[in-house]
């Protein structure tokens, strides 16, 4: 934990970018933006975002995370970014794709700004189940499918048990899977091990409301001859239950049919550096 800044005159906005479209960024977040002496951004964020909102003096640093790639940035750089900047009494917008609070590391960078007694904001925006639901014309709580929305990750096998596995193929909820495709064989294959029922549909669409987003569809006990062992572009969510039958007839936005990036993968070079007893990012993109 980063403690001993005993006179913090800056703020930090802990703000959501959205799932991917410019557009669904909200207008307190934009407001801020265009506020902001500084911006720690993630990689799942547009850059369209960056270069009509963050006003021209200000700093970008990217401080982009991949699943599994050491170059990924650590959380304690990036809690130290925003305590270094913020002391010295500048408008620190942390931009996180998605929304702020869903399977984010918001906890310990509230932790760090509370600790330090730096002034902060948490601003929600567009979470990517529900830009990809909608972008992909799949109601997540439709009358007649679902009541109710589970938002869920499986990242490695020991985290669910085998209880919760059969609950989930019991359940009628729609299930909605974050950070998950590299799993999705064996989520699968759980599901299925427990009988789920045969009229639930597995949806996993990549780059969920870019000009890139592809929906791939298919029932359950299908999977391992369509898609089983397919590498999904990241970022990928996965919608299962009986509400993605409805992408047939709701489906409004064609597949891009792209293996193109929209979100660049993570190449930052980064080192820590002194300046005045100040560390700062040194990033640029390769």
């Amino acid at each position: 934990m980063i403690t001993g800044i005993q006179q913090v005159k800056g703020k930090v906005i802990l703000a959501a970018a959205g799932p991917g479209d410019p557009e669904l960024i909200t207008i307190k977040t934009a407001r801020y933006l265009s506020q902001a002496d500084v911006v720690l951004t993630d990689r799942l964020v547009s850059e369209e975002i960056l270069n009509q909102y963050v006003k021209p003096d200000a700093e970008i640093v990217y401080v982009g995370k991949q699943c599994r790639r050491g170059v990924s940035t650590p959380q304690s750089t990036i809690n130290e970014l925003m305590v270094q900047f913020a002391s010295e009494g500048k408008l620190v917008v942390r931009l996180k794709g998605g929304d702020v609070s869903i399977f984010s590391n918001i906890m310990d960078e509230l932790e760090t700004v509370v600790s330090n007694n730096i002034p902060y904001e948490i601003i929600p925006g567009v979470t990517a189940a529900l830009g990809a639901a909608a972008y992909a014309g799949i109601p997540l709580t439709a009358r007649g499918y679902s009541t109710a929305v589970r938002l869920l990750t499986y990242y490695k096998s020991d985290v669910v048990t085998n209880e919760y596995w059969k609950e989930l193929a019991e359940t009628d909820d729609t299930l909605v899977f974050y950070m998950s495709s590299e799993t999705l064989d064996k989520l699968v294959e759980k599901l299925v091990e427990n009988s789920i029922a045969e009229n639930k549909l597995l949806a996993v669409i990549e780059q969920a409301t870019t000009p890139l987003q592809n929906v791939h569809i298919a029932s359950l006990y299908e999977y391992e001859e369509r898609l089983k062992g397919v590498s999904f572009i990241s970022p990928s969510l996965v919608i299962i239950g009986k509400v993605v039958a409805l992408n047939e007839q709701f489906g409004w936005l064609k597949n891009s049919n792209s293996s193109e990036y929209y979100f660049k993968p993570v190449s930052n070079q980064f080192t820590t550096i002194e300046n005045s007893n100040k560390a700062i990012l040194n990033a640029t993109r390769v």
